[in-house]
């Protein structure tokens, strides 16, 4: 068990979790900043749009040199790192959408209502349907950076 929770706890995993807690501050710092200094709420859409953009590039730059290290920056690689990385980011959005969706119709008496924040009990734990999303996209974005966006030749 000790094993592990070593592998598990690794520089790289940690360094992981911090970028990936700084990029949620910048997706809503930038939100934030859109909907109140440069447009305005009513461009929630396009706010939103923009927050997404700024939030993967980040984590991508953040990504790329403080957690996996990756030290080729010609124009070829930086291309696929970062069209995988998006498209990474993008299909595990769409995935979390559906897990979400069908947490929804399983957990929950009253199709009509969204309650994504409603609680589950799961072996006497009480958490959020959308936690246990974003735990699973974080595992998941995890691993297409690890095996497929940066991975070591």
């Amino acid at each position: 068990m000790k094993n592990l929770f070593r592998k598990l706890l690794n520089r790289e995993t940690i360094l992981y979790l911090v970028f990936g807690v700084l990029t949620t501050l910048v997706d809503a710092a930038v939100f934030w900043i859109m909907n109140h200094l440069v447009l305005s709420i009513d461009y929630y859409v396009l706010n939103h749009t923009i927050a997404f953009i700024a939030a993967v590039l980040f984590a991508y730059f953040t990504n790329k040199v403080f957690v996996f290290s990756s030290r080729d920056w010609s124009r070829k690689t930086l291309l696929r790192e970062l069209i995988t990385f998006f498209g990474g980011r993008i299909f595990s959005f769409l995935l979390s959408t559906l897990i979400l969706i069908a947490a929804e119709k399983l957990f929950h008496a009253n199709e009509y209502e969204l309650r994504i924040t409603e609680s589950i009990s799961l072996n006497g734990l009480e958490i959020t349907k959308y936690t246990i999303v974003t735990v699973l996209n974080i595992v998941l974005n995890y691993i297409i950076s690890k095996l497929w966006v940066f991975k070591k030749k």
